[in-house]
């Protein structure tokens, strides 16, 4: 597949803005900044941050096992799928596909860019239909978002599935990895040189704890992140986001328990889930939420306000009527929520 067929004719013309810092490249520890009008009396946030976020990529290049050059970085990632639409997308002429139920974003990044959206539900089991999508596809056809694992399902999409539609799908296939995290799945981040049209994304806002601090990371080709780095604006992870990501990744093994403790209470939850006697269904989930099917989803997400509790009631979604969406919390949270469903008439 050649990407460059792919790209925006406006995109590949577009000649990137150069930053001061993005044109001085070389050891700063004794230099004399004068280059870029900023306030020179030091605070700590005076200075521009590094435009390309060297320190940071290095840390997480390390921790993923994907090369610095695979890795783009964005100020959470809803502006690194933006980033992806302005690319590739024509407004008023190509369109995607999204897989309902899945993560409403792609949908209004999609509305935001004029661009058409196709919707292939998932089938009873929550898995791709992988004919059906590769059918649908057209000349102007130009992403696919495969959420895995997914939101708000919570289960992960069958290996052979996503490969068959990668390989065989026309444009580029995002595969939001949001969750892996909390999943026994291998991320797609491994199969970056075998498939030239894969774009893998991540975020430090569920496993890693940092969600308030807005980090988004795309993995993909060099090309591709050549492409996505011509467009993104030059400074676009502030300083202060890059000194408590690379601060809290940096805590040996504070990730890896704090993941181990949400897996344990989500089995816990899961246990207590199935003595509930207006539960009729609980979902596999392979993230750090629960979707459960209940009698009357509106009712009961209106009783747990009341006491105090708030989750998501996903019933208007396609494929999720009846379904409350259970976010794993510490454990006195969780014991609270099953003490106060265990209420409940």
């Amino acid at each position: 597949m050649n990407i460059q067929n792919l790209i925006r004719p406006t995109i590949k013309a577009l000649k990137p803005y150069s930053s001061a810092r993005d044109e001085f490249q070389g050891n700063s520890s004794e230099m004399v900044f004068l280059d870029a009008n900023e306030n020179p009396f030091e605070n700590g946030v005076n200075r521009y941050p590094d435009p390309q976020q060297r320190e940071l990529k290095s840390i997480l290049s390390e921790i993923k096992g994907v090369p610095a050059q695979n890795i783009l970085l964005g100020n959470g990632s809803d502006e690194v799928l933006d980033l992806i639409f302005r690319a590739f997308c024509e407004p008023n002429q190509d369109n995607i596909i999204t897989l309902p139920p899945t993560y409403g974003m792609y949908s209004v990044l999609a509305n935001i860019n004029a661009i058409q959206i196709k919707e292939v539900q998932l089938d009873d089991s929550f898995q791709p239909k992988v004919d059906v999508i590769l059918n649908i596809q057209d000349k102007n056809t130009k992403l696919l978002f495969i959420c895995s694992p997914n939101n708000p399902t919570g289960n992960s999409f069958n290996a052979d599935k996503i490969e068959k539609i990668i390989s065989r799908f026309n444009g580029i296939v995002i595969i939001d990895e949001a969750y892996i995290d909390f999943s026994k799945e291998e991320s797609w981040t491994g199969k970056l040189n075998e498939f030239p049209n894969l774009i893998v994304t991540q975020t430090l806002s569920k496993a890693y704890g940092m969600a308030g601090i807005r980090l988004g990371v795309c993995y993909a080709s060099a090309e591709i992140i050549s492409i996505l780095n011509s467009i993104k604006p030059p400074y676009n992870v502030n300083e202060l986001t890059q000194q408590k990501a690379i601060e809290q990744l940096s805590v040996k093994n504070l990730a890896k328990n704090q993941i181990e403790n949400i897996l344990n209470e989500r089995e816990m939850l899961v246990s207590e889930l199935k003595t509930i006697n207006f539960v009729s269904k609980i979902y596999p989930s392979d993230a750090n939420f629960v979707l459960v099917k209940v009698d009357d989803a509106t009712k009961r997400y209106n009783q747990l306000i009341e006491k105090g509790i708030v989750i998501r009631n996903r019933t208007s979604q396609k494929g999720c009527e009846n379904c409350l969406r259970f976010t794993v919390g510490i454990k006195s949270e969780n014991e609270k929520l099953i003490s106060t469903l265990k209420s409940f008439k």
